[in-house]
């Protein structure tokens, strides 16, 4: 099973790239209507100049996750293998027939691959949006630059949908065209949520009953925060910001919801479960059954004899019987 799910996450990795760095998936092409005043916003230029650009965004939602769950259990696995004997624990589990692995080891990799992949799934159904709706940015007119009046634009109901009316750069149109669902605003609550789950269930140490909201909530804040910024710079539309709040929050609470069930187990193995009513836990269980068969065989030979003894002394009373009546 090991194998099949990393071949699972290999596939999902290979079409993230394919839909973020190749040309596989064409974007459709939308019209516009003549001076919509919603696509007319200013363009304060690329990504990078963002005041959340996306070196740090995605630095933050791959790094911040992936340190605070690697202390954390850490920590736990620390704080628990000091709390109990070491000879009553059993600190490997087994992985398949080949190797062991470490408690922390196994459960380290279990959240953070997960993590790994509703990230590369938030990043697909993002990029399936944005390629199916081509849904254009709030600046799309302005790195347009259509010719107005010679796409005859007399009336601003008049609509265009020929590709061939932008004269911009077509770098800029591109992206302009890929608006919906804001990827920023769905993988930054993604990892808020994720995170803030994790801490939640996770962490349930004395004197945290106030520190685990907190962080939580600043998890989700600063991710509310990046989606707000989106629209504030004329980046994406409201429903653009929403539409990646639900699909990163979807994912993130079916993860933790029904794959790793709220990031339950066990950092170490326990103690040996107790034997079942048909097993023996005396080394001697095998003489104890014997003597049990026996004293159930000496029973049935009894009875066996008692039987015997009675119908003998029946066979003798009828014999005697007619010599009686003589």
């Amino acid at each position: 099973m090991l194998y099949f799910q990393l071949v699972i996450l290999a596939g999902t990795v290979m079409l993230a790239y394919y839909f973020e760095y190749t040309d596989t998936f064409s974007v459709h092409v939308q019209g516009f209507f003549c001076y919509d005043s919603a696509l007319t916003k200013p363009y304060l230029g690329g990504e990078e100049r963002s005041a959340v650009p996306p070196a740090l965004l995605y630095a933050l939602v791959a790094g911040l996750p992936t340190l605070m769950i690697m202390v954390t259990e850490t920590v736990l696995f620390l704080v628990q293998y000091t709390s109990k004997e070491f000879d009553r624990l059993e600190t490997t589990v087994a992985t398949g027939d080949c190797c062991y692995l470490n408690p922390l080891v196994r459960r380290t990799f279990r959240f953070l691959g997960v993590y790994t992949f509703g990230l590369f799934t938030v990043d697909i159904f993002v990029n399936a949006g944005q390629v199916v709706t081509g849904n254009l940015a709030p600046y799309f007119l302005t790195v347009c630059k259509p010719n107005f009046t010679a796409l005859g634009c007399q009336q601003a109901l008049r609509y265009i949908s020929h590709q061939e009316a932008c004269t911009g750069d077509q770098g800029d149109i591109l992206r302009a065209r890929k608006t919906f669902p804001s990827k920023e605003a769905a993988l930054s609550v993604y990892g808020a949520l994720y995170l803030a789950m994790y801490v939640t269930c996770t962490v349930r140490a004395k004197g945290t009953r106030l520190a685990k909201p907190v962080v939580s909530l600043t998890l989700v804040c600063l991710a509310f925060l990046t989606g707000l910024n989106r629209v504030a710079e004329y980046r994406n539309h409201w429903a653009d910001v929403i539409a990646g709040f639900v699909i990163g929050g979807a994912i993130a609470t079916f993860l933790v919801v029904c794959v790793v069930h709220n990031f339950k187990g066990k950092l170490l193995l326990g103690e040996d479960p107790p034997p079942s009513p048909s097993q023996d836990p005396l080394p001697g269980g095998s003489v104890l059954n014997m003597g049990r068969v026996d004293a159930s065989l000496e029973k049935y030979i009894a009875s066996q004899i008692w039987n015997a003894d009675k119908g003998f002394m029946t066979m003798e009373a009828d014999f005697q019987e007619p010599h009686r009546l003589r």
